[in-house]
């Protein structure tokens, strides 16, 4: 009889690794929001014929750093509704779809927000150093949550099992898609590309997977405290533009 020790392979211990995709939701409803909110941000752009020049975006709240310089500070969150065109938006929104999908099932609805803001107004702050301007786009805040998902599953490979490897390849040509459309389109700045992935990176490693234990109640209550921040960041956006264009 043979009795030589059994050997352990990968694939035999997947039994003890979550199914990341079992009840993901198809329809999340934060990242939904947010592409109504540019969809409907671009179709303003659009009645107000702010797409033709460069002024005009910057009417709108573009991202222009001697603008922010004068102290509109609210440009860095208003920029990143902003769209230069309709296929800009609509590479943004599919990307923003795949991976709001992603985020939002991996850390809730709440983290996932603080994730998309800080990533979009990092990206907003690097593109502010990097170049004049004028910017527009969700870009930053969508490589942040690209980043993150890359963190979250090399930091819980041992707990996590990707069973759509897919997901990966779409959201590597999405990405060189962005890249090489900030370097032939105008409004579009890598900078804040890399900006949002180093910020997602980095915020990423301080958000608890809600998708694999239940969150702390004193992690919930920080959360909560951070959303204010956010909120109040934007109604500070929306009444600096409102200024400004009255």
């Amino acid at each position: 009889m043979d009795e030589s020790p059994l050997i352990i392979r990968p694939d035999m211990l997947l039994s003890r690794r979550l199914d990341f995709e079992r009840r993901m939701s198809r329809a999340p409803q934060a990242t939904l929001a947010i592409i109504a909110v540019l969809a409907g941000v671009f179709a303003v752009e659009v009645a107000m014929d702010a797409l033709h020049t460069p002024e005009a975006l910057v009417a709108m709240g573009a991202l222009a750093r001697p603008a922010v310089l004068a102290g509109q500070y609210w440009r860095m969150i208003t920029a990143t509704l902003l769209h230069g065109s309709f296929a800009h938006l609509a590479g943004n929104a599919v990307a923003l779809y795949i991976l709001g999908m992603v985020c939002e099932h991996a850390f809730g609805r709440a983290q996932f927000v603080l994730l998309y803001a800080a990533s979009g107004v990092a990206g907003s702050l690097l593109s502010t150093i990097a170049s004049p301007g004028p910017s527009v786009g969700a870009s930053g805040a969508i490589f942040g949550l690209q980043a993150a998902a890359i963190v979250l599953f090399r930091s819980h490979r041992d707990r996590l099992l990707v069973r759509d490897r897919r997901i990966g390849f779409v959201l590597l040509i999405w990405a060189a898609y962005a890249i090489m459309s900030g370097l032939v389109t105008p409004y579009i700045d890598n900078g804040a590309h890399i900006g949002g992935a180093v910020a997602g990176a980095l915020v990423a490693r301080r958000l608890h997977p809600v998708v694999l234990d239940w969150m702390p109640d004193e992690t919930a209550a920080a959360v909560k405290r951070w959303l204010w921040v956010v909120a109040a960041a934007v109604a500070y956006a929306v009444i600096g533009l409102a200024r400004s264009l009255l």
